[in-house]
């Protein structure tokens, strides 16, 4: 696991979508998987940017979204497809039809989700799967007791994060309990995964990503055990760990390798 610790949010954002930008340019076609949440805009709008300046296209790329609300049409304002389309995908140069979000409207959730795996088996696998994470730790909707190879489901969301995305509701507006979800076993099948936190609320929850032991009351603990993931986050986020200079040196010697090798 690679650990970025960065001074704010703006330059983790930046990172971030330049990692993306790598993998465009290096593979047109790449298949990205995708997260919404606070933490995620404004990676997307430097994507944005750099589309709009011709350094990416997306125009042969396909994405597949992390999780959706259960009971949702895709229309609908809270909705995590329409979170995507006015947060990217209308911005770029992509084809709408090669972007994927689990169908909150499914009439048979449990044959969509058989479905969606079978979606991302058939396109590849994800080249670079995105995550955010929640203050319990939860990636996509895996919340704390999510088996550690759980594909594709329909899940029941824990008060915690019903609690913490309440603000995007109106007093009076339905705000579904259930999701369908990206499962932690499908989110370990992406070739590289990229986590981004950002804030001191997400310190604990970073700290327990990192240092803590690999456990199912920590979903985001999984990463552990992936071959290229890489921690993105600001010193507000890194506050509780253990070895933040070990980590910063880490990674400094990492840049010096990887300047070291471009020069060969």
């Amino acid at each position: 696991m690679q650990i970025v610790i960065l001074k704010n949010a703006a330059e983790v954002a930046a990172y971030g979508a330049d990692i993306f930008e790598k993998q465009l340019n290096r593979k047109a076609e790449s298949v990205l998987g995708l997260a919404t949440g606070s933490t995620p805009v404004a990676l997307y709008q430097n994507l944005i940017e750099k589309n709009k300046q011709g350094e990416i296209s997306f125009k042969d790329a396909v994405t597949f979204n992390l999780d959706e609300y259960l009971g949702l049409e895709g229309t609908h304002p809270q909705s995590y497809r329409y979170f995507m389309n006015e947060q990217l995908f209308n911005h770029i140069d992509i084809n709408k039809d090669h972007t994927h979000v689990p169908p909150g409207n499914a009439k048979n959730p449990v044959e969509a989700c058989q479905e969606y795996e079978a979606q991302i088996a058939a396109a590849g696998g994800v080249d670079v799967q995105l995550l955010g994470i929640g203050r319990n730790g939860h990636i996509g909707f895996n919340e704390p007791s999510s088996g550690l190879t759980s594909r594709t489901r329909v899940k029941t969301l824990t008060k915690e994060t019903i609690d913490d995305n309440a603000r995007f509701f109106g007093p009076d507006e339905y705000q579904p309990h259930l999701s369908i979800t990206m499962g932690i076993g499908t989110i370990l099948d992406a070739k590289k995964v990229v986590l981004l936190a950002t804030g001191e609320n997400k310190a604990e929850a970073v700290k327990a990503t990192v240092e803590g032991p690999l456990t199912a009351s920590c979903p985001a603990s999984a990463l552990q055990l992936h071959r290229d993931a890489v921690v993105v986050i600001d010193e507000a986020a890194a506050s509780k760990l253990e070895h933040i200079e070990f980590y910063k040196h880490i990674e400094a010697e990492n840049q010096k390798l990887q300047a070291h090798l471009a020069s060969l």
